[in-house]
């Protein structure tokens, strides 16, 4: 479990958004989650550098996941790594119906995993554009 000081620390480099799908964390009355990029089961550790800031949804979603096996050539395709990776590289928001698609490979499997544009994560995203919460 993440202390208060290391928590405070994530979400301020990620600007209090969740680092997958970029919900703003001030919209819900309670702290996001500390989501382990290469989860504890595989050796990931509770530091600065593995931690990314998570909303519920995607927190939940990614679980232990990496990534997926691509079915058609059989190689893996990881996920997007937060530390690693440029959020607008991989990802792309449709500021009309909030929809949130992947650009690359790693934001393909991150939108499919992470279940990023569920009916509720949608009607959500829109409602955080509409207030200028997102751009």
């Amino acid at each position: 479990m993440a202390t208060g000081r290391l928590y405070e620390r994530v979400a301020v480099r990620a600007g209090f958004r969740c680092e997958y799908c970029k919900a703003p964390e001030w919209i819900v009355n309670h702290r996001f989650e500390m989501d382990h990029i290469l989860p504890r089961q595989f050796g990931g550790s509770t530091t600065l550098g593995n931690l990314a800031l998570a909303c519920r949804a995607c927190n939940r979603a990614k679980s232990d996941q990496l990534g997926l096996i691509d079915p058609d050539l059989g190689y893996p395709i990881w996920l997007f790594h937060p530390r690693i990776d440029e959020w607008d590289s991989h990802f792309v928001i449709d500021l009309v119906t909030g929809r949130i698609d992947g650009r690359t490979e790693k934001g393909i499997v991150a939108v499919e995993v992470l279940r990023m544009n569920t009916v509720r994560a949608l009607i959500a995203r829109q409602q955080w554009i509409l207030f200028g919460l997102l751009s």
